[in-house]
């Protein structure tokens, strides 16, 4: 995740931090799952999602159990970048 991407993700509604921080700690989820997870309307996941993969954080993959389903996972590249600056934060608080 670049600078650009880390800024996106504060800019964006409380919902989709929401569902950023779900697939965060639980992994990859079909979007039932995040709205069991998270609590939100199917329609609010929907839109948080929508709004996630439009900055790039998020890839949707076919859930091959269910193939009407899609697998939702915060991308490669974005958790890396979110390390490397958890990483540099801890370093700056010393």
């Amino acid at each position: 995740m670049s600078d650009t991407t880390a800024e996106g993700i504060t800019d964006l509604p409380p919902s989709a931090k929401l569902v950023y921080k779900v697939l965060e700690y639980n992994g990859p989820l079909t979007q039932k799952g995040i709205v069991e997870e998270s609590m939100l309307s199917a329609r609010t996941v929907r839109y948080a999602l929508e709004r996630l993969e439009s900055i790039d954080v998020v890839d949707e993959d076919v859930y091959f159990a269910d193939a009407r389903q899609n697998l939702y996972e915060i991308a490669e590249a974005a958790g890396t970048a979110r390390d490397d600056a958890e990483e540099t934060k801890a370093v700056s608080d010393d």
